[in-house]
Protein backbone atom coordinates (compact mmCIF):
# COMPACT_ATOMS: atom_id res chain seq x y z
CA UNK A 1 0.00 0.00 0.00
CA UNK A 2 2.75 2.13 0.80
CA UNK A 3 4.87 1.40 -2.56
CA UNK A 4 1.35 2.43 -4.42
CA UNK A 5 0.54 6.07 -2.55
CA UNK A 6 4.43 6.88 -3.22
CA UNK A 7 3.94 6.44 -7.16
CA UNK A 8 0.64 7.81 -6.72
CA UNK A 9 -1.77 5.18 -6.92
CA UNK A 10 -5.44 5.07 -5.16
CA UNK A 11 -5.76 2.79 -1.99
CA UNK A 12 -7.96 -0.16 -2.49
CA UNK A 13 -12.20 1.19 -2.38
CA UNK A 14 -11.10 4.86 -2.24
CA UNK A 15 -13.01 7.37 -4.19
CA UNK A 16 -10.42 10.02 -3.54
CA UNK A 17 -7.70 11.32 -5.58
CA UNK A 18 -3.65 10.82 -5.05
CA UNK A 19 -2.34 10.53 -1.20
CA UNK A 20 -6.34 9.91 -0.22
CA UNK A 21 -7.38 13.59 -0.76
CA UNK A 22 -10.70 13.80 -2.47
CA UNK A 23 -12.04 13.43 -5.75
CA UNK A 24 -12.78 16.60 -7.52
CA UNK A 25 -16.42 15.68 -7.38
CA UNK A 26 -16.12 15.15 -3.69
CA UNK A 27 -14.84 18.54 -3.29
CA UNK A 28 -17.38 20.22 -5.44
CA UNK A 29 -20.10 18.44 -3.27
CA UNK A 30 -18.37 19.66 0.23
CA UNK A 31 -18.04 23.45 -1.97
CA UNK A 32 -21.87 23.38 -2.45
CA UNK A 33 -23.01 21.73 1.18
CA UNK A 34 -20.65 24.24 3.10
CA UNK A 35 -22.36 27.50 0.60
CA UNK A 36 -25.55 25.93 1.42
CA UNK A 37 -24.94 26.31 5.01
CA UNK A 38 -23.35 29.49 5.16
CA UNK A 39 -27.03 31.19 3.13
CA UNK A 40 -29.10 29.15 5.99
CA UNK A 41 -27.24 30.55 8.97
CA UNK A 42 -27.23 33.65 7.36
CA UNK A 43 -30.73 34.38 6.07
CA UNK A 44 -31.81 32.82 10.03
CA UNK A 45 -29.97 36.00 11.15
CA UNK A 46 -32.24 38.13 8.29
CA UNK A 47 -35.22 36.61 9.48
CA UNK A 48 -34.70 37.26 12.71
CA UNK A 49 -34.51 40.75 12.06
CA UNK A 50 -37.34 41.14 10.40
CA UNK A 51 -39.56 39.34 12.98
CA UNK A 52 -37.81 42.13 15.70
CA UNK A 53 -38.87 45.25 13.79
CA UNK A 54 -42.94 45.08 13.41
CA UNK A 55 -42.74 48.41 11.65
CA UNK A 56 -41.56 47.16 8.25
CA UNK A 57 -44.13 44.14 8.76
CA UNK A 58 -46.88 46.86 9.37
CA UNK A 59 -45.42 49.09 6.45
CA UNK A 60 -45.28 46.34 3.87
CA UNK A 61 -48.76 44.85 4.45
CA UNK A 62 -50.50 48.12 5.78
CA UNK A 63 -49.78 50.36 2.45
CA UNK A 64 -51.32 47.43 -0.53
CA UNK A 65 -54.25 46.95 1.65
CA UNK A 66 -55.16 50.62 2.56
CA UNK A 67 -54.92 50.51 -1.36
CA UNK A 68 -56.68 48.16 -2.09
CA UNK A 69 -59.62 49.59 0.12
CA UNK A 70 -59.01 52.77 -1.36
CA UNK A 71 -59.98 51.50 -4.69
CA UNK A 72 -62.41 49.24 -3.90
CA UNK A 73 -64.74 51.30 -1.67
CA UNK A 74 -64.14 54.56 -2.91
CA UNK A 75 -63.52 54.66 -6.64
CA UNK A 76 -64.52 51.29 -7.62
CA UNK A 77 -68.18 52.35 -8.28
CA UNK A 78 -67.00 54.91 -10.88
CA UNK A 79 -64.50 51.78 -12.53
CA UNK A 80 -65.87 49.71 -15.19
CA UNK A 81 -63.51 46.08 -15.78
CA UNK A 82 -63.46 44.20 -18.96
CA UNK A 83 -65.75 41.49 -17.77
CA UNK A 84 -68.04 43.12 -15.65
CA UNK A 85 -67.01 40.96 -12.41
CA UNK A 86 -66.40 42.19 -9.25
CA UNK A 87 -63.45 45.03 -9.01
CA UNK A 88 -62.05 43.35 -6.30
CA UNK A 89 -61.17 40.18 -8.35
CA UNK A 90 -59.63 42.39 -11.13
CA UNK A 91 -57.67 44.31 -8.73
CA UNK A 92 -55.93 42.20 -6.68
CA UNK A 93 -53.30 41.14 -9.12
CA UNK A 94 -51.90 44.81 -9.08
CA UNK A 95 -52.36 44.78 -5.59
CA UNK A 96 -49.85 42.14 -5.16
CA UNK A 97 -47.30 43.44 -6.93
CA UNK A 98 -47.57 46.50 -5.36
CA UNK A 99 -47.24 44.18 -2.15
CA UNK A 100 -43.92 43.25 -3.40
CA UNK A 101 -42.17 46.33 -4.88
CA UNK A 102 -42.91 48.16 -1.49
CA UNK A 103 -40.86 44.85 0.29
CA UNK A 104 -38.13 44.50 -1.38
CA UNK A 105 -37.43 48.00 -0.82
CA UNK A 106 -36.37 46.74 2.53
CA UNK A 107 -33.57 44.48 1.29
CA UNK A 108 -32.02 47.09 -0.48
CA UNK A 109 -32.30 48.92 3.21
CA UNK A 110 -30.91 46.18 5.46
CA UNK A 111 -28.12 45.73 2.99
CA UNK A 112 -26.83 49.66 2.60
CA UNK A 113 -27.13 48.82 6.65
CA UNK A 114 -24.82 45.89 6.75
CA UNK A 115 -22.51 47.80 4.32
CA UNK A 116 -22.34 50.92 6.59
CA UNK A 117 -22.36 49.27 9.54
CA UNK A 118 -18.69 47.07 8.16
CA UNK A 119 -21.09 43.87 8.77
CA UNK A 120 -21.12 43.20 4.70
CA UNK A 121 -16.96 43.62 4.64
CA UNK A 122 -16.34 41.36 7.88
CA UNK A 123 -18.73 38.60 6.20
CA UNK A 124 -16.68 38.72 3.25
CA UNK A 125 -13.56 38.18 4.92
CA UNK A 126 -14.50 35.27 7.17
CA UNK A 127 -14.36 32.18 5.09
CA UNK A 128 -17.79 31.89 3.94
CA UNK A 129 -18.78 31.21 0.58
CA UNK A 130 -18.95 35.01 -0.98
CA UNK A 131 -21.84 34.96 -2.74
CA UNK A 132 -23.83 33.52 0.63
CA UNK A 133 -24.40 37.07 2.00
CA UNK A 134 -26.13 38.33 -0.88
CA UNK A 135 -28.33 35.05 -1.38
CA UNK A 136 -29.03 35.43 2.14
CA UNK A 137 -31.01 38.86 1.64
CA UNK A 138 -32.23 37.41 -1.18
CA UNK A 139 -34.15 34.48 0.14
CA UNK A 140 -35.31 36.59 3.48
CA UNK A 141 -36.64 39.23 0.84
CA UNK A 142 -38.70 35.75 -0.84
CA UNK A 143 -40.12 34.71 2.16
CA UNK A 144 -41.15 37.61 4.05
CA UNK A 145 -42.71 39.03 0.78
CA UNK A 146 -44.47 35.80 -0.05
CA UNK A 147 -45.83 36.26 3.71
CA UNK A 148 -46.85 39.66 2.92
CA UNK A 149 -49.11 38.41 -0.50
CA UNK A 150 -50.58 35.72 1.74
CA UNK A 151 -52.22 38.35 3.98
CA UNK A 152 -53.35 40.43 1.15
CA UNK A 153 -55.07 38.07 -0.36
CA UNK A 154 -56.61 36.74 3.22
CA UNK A 155 -57.91 40.53 3.52
CA UNK A 156 -58.96 40.66 0.11
CA UNK A 157 -61.43 37.15 0.47
CA UNK A 158 -62.94 38.62 3.84
CA UNK A 159 -63.65 41.95 1.57
CA UNK A 160 -65.19 39.41 -1.38
CA UNK A 161 -62.54 38.03 -3.16
CA UNK A 162 -63.29 35.05 -5.12
CA UNK A 163 -61.36 32.95 -7.56
CA UNK A 164 -62.08 30.12 -9.54
CA UNK A 165 -58.74 28.84 -9.74
CA UNK A 166 -57.62 25.54 -9.95
CA UNK A 167 -54.85 23.41 -7.53
CA UNK A 168 -52.40 23.97 -10.60
CA UNK A 169 -53.66 27.60 -11.22
CA UNK A 170 -52.73 28.64 -7.15
CA UNK A 171 -49.62 27.04 -8.33
CA UNK A 172 -49.11 29.05 -11.04
CA UNK A 173 -49.80 32.20 -9.30
CA UNK A 174 -47.09 31.32 -6.51
CA UNK A 175 -44.39 30.72 -9.32
CA UNK A 176 -45.25 33.58 -11.10
CA UNK A 177 -44.80 35.97 -7.77
CA UNK A 178 -41.91 34.19 -6.57
CA UNK A 179 -40.43 34.90 -9.62
CA UNK A 180 -41.32 38.62 -9.85
CA UNK A 181 -40.26 38.73 -6.13
CA UNK A 182 -36.77 37.55 -7.19
CA UNK A 183 -36.74 40.07 -9.77
CA UNK A 184 -37.27 42.67 -7.73
CA UNK A 185 -35.33 41.60 -5.51
CA UNK A 186 -31.77 41.47 -7.28
CA UNK A 187 -32.71 44.72 -8.08
CA UNK A 188 -32.82 45.80 -5.09
CA UNK A 189 -29.41 44.58 -4.18
CA UNK A 190 -27.77 45.92 -7.08
CA UNK A 191 -29.68 49.72 -5.66
CA UNK A 192 -27.93 48.50 -1.70
CA UNK A 193 -24.72 48.11 -3.01
CA UNK A 194 -24.46 50.92 -5.25
CA UNK A 195 -26.03 53.38 -2.54
CA UNK A 196 -24.46 56.10 -1.14
CA UNK A 197 -27.00 56.82 1.51
CA UNK A 198 -29.84 55.70 3.06
CA UNK A 199 -32.55 57.47 1.47
CA UNK A 200 -30.72 56.14 -1.93
CA UNK A 201 -30.83 52.88 -0.97
CA UNK A 202 -34.71 52.73 -0.66
CA UNK A 203 -35.42 55.44 -3.32
CA UNK A 204 -35.38 53.37 -6.27
CA UNK A 205 -38.64 51.20 -5.22
CA UNK A 206 -41.13 54.18 -5.96
CA UNK A 207 -40.98 54.00 -9.54
CA UNK A 208 -41.35 50.07 -9.28
CA UNK A 209 -44.39 50.92 -6.95
CA UNK A 210 -45.83 53.34 -9.37
CA UNK A 211 -45.32 51.16 -12.25
CA UNK A 212 -48.74 48.77 -11.72
CA UNK A 213 -50.56 52.39 -11.87
CA UNK A 214 -49.92 52.31 -15.43
CA UNK A 215 -50.72 49.21 -16.79
CA UNK A 216 -53.58 47.07 -17.08
CA UNK A 217 -53.50 46.88 -12.93
CA UNK A 218 -56.60 48.97 -12.13
CA UNK A 219 -58.05 50.01 -15.29
CA UNK A 220 -58.33 48.72 -18.87
CA UNK A 221 -55.44 49.85 -21.14
CA UNK A 222 -58.02 50.74 -24.10
CA UNK A 223 -59.64 53.60 -21.35
CA UNK A 224 -55.89 55.34 -21.65
CA UNK A 225 -54.83 57.87 -24.09
CA UNK A 226 -53.30 57.01 -27.20
CA UNK A 227 -49.24 57.32 -25.64
CA UNK A 228 -50.29 56.37 -22.04
CA UNK A 229 -52.11 53.24 -23.64
CA UNK A 230 -49.15 51.83 -25.61
CA UNK A 231 -46.51 52.30 -22.88
CA UNK A 232 -49.34 50.59 -20.25
CA UNK A 233 -49.61 47.48 -23.09
CA UNK A 234 -46.26 47.19 -23.54
CA UNK A 235 -44.81 47.36 -20.38
CA UNK A 236 -43.80 44.19 -18.28
CA UNK A 237 -46.36 44.61 -15.43
CA UNK A 238 -49.44 44.57 -17.78
CA UNK A 239 -48.16 40.85 -18.94
CA UNK A 240 -47.46 39.87 -15.39
CA UNK A 241 -51.23 41.39 -14.39
CA UNK A 242 -52.46 39.82 -16.97
CA UNK A 243 -51.22 36.01 -16.71
CA UNK A 244 -52.16 36.30 -12.47
CA UNK A 245 -55.27 37.70 -13.77
CA UNK A 246 -56.20 34.77 -16.21
CA UNK A 247 -54.88 32.45 -13.55
CA UNK A 248 -57.36 33.57 -10.76
CA UNK A 249 -60.03 33.58 -13.42
CA UNK A 250 -59.66 30.06 -14.51
CA UNK A 251 -59.06 31.37 -18.12
CA UNK A 252 -56.29 30.40 -20.57
CA UNK A 253 -53.11 32.33 -19.86
CA UNK A 254 -52.32 32.95 -23.89
CA UNK A 255 -49.38 34.88 -24.86
CA UNK A 256 -49.31 36.88 -21.63
CA UNK A 257 -47.32 34.40 -19.68
CA UNK A 258 -44.75 33.99 -22.23
CA UNK A 259 -44.38 37.85 -22.41
CA UNK A 260 -44.71 38.00 -18.64
CA UNK A 261 -41.47 35.35 -18.68
CA UNK A 262 -39.57 36.25 -20.72
CA UNK A 263 -39.65 40.33 -19.01
CA UNK A 264 -38.74 39.27 -15.69
CA UNK A 265 -36.36 36.19 -17.14
CA UNK A 266 -34.20 39.18 -18.97
CA UNK A 267 -34.71 41.81 -16.23
CA UNK A 268 -33.20 39.06 -13.38
CA UNK A 269 -30.22 38.09 -16.04
CA UNK A 270 -29.66 42.17 -16.11
CA UNK A 271 -29.91 42.31 -12.50
CA UNK A 272 -27.92 39.32 -11.39
CA UNK A 273 -25.14 40.57 -13.34
CA UNK A 274 -25.02 44.04 -11.97
CA UNK A 275 -24.99 43.21 -8.47
CA UNK A 276 -22.60 40.34 -9.29
CA UNK A 277 -20.01 43.39 -10.71
CA UNK A 278 -20.97 45.48 -7.35
CA UNK A 279 -19.90 42.78 -5.48
CA UNK A 280 -16.66 42.00 -6.79
CA UNK A 281 -15.68 45.73 -6.46
CA UNK A 282 -16.83 46.28 -3.57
Amino acid sequence: MTAQLAHGGRPAGGGGSALGAPSPRVQGARTVSRALADVRVLTGRSLRHILRSTDTIITTVVTPIALMLLFVYVLGGAIRTESGGSYIDYLLPGILLITVASGVSYTSYRLFLDRQGGIYERFRSMPIARSSVLWAHVLTSLVANLVSVAVVVGVALAMGFRTGASPGAWCGVVAIIALFTLTLTWIAVVAGLAAKSVDGASAFSYPLIFLPFISSAFVPTDSMPGPVAWFAEHQPVTAVVDTLRALFEGQPVGDAIWIALAWLAAVLLVAVGAAIRLARRA
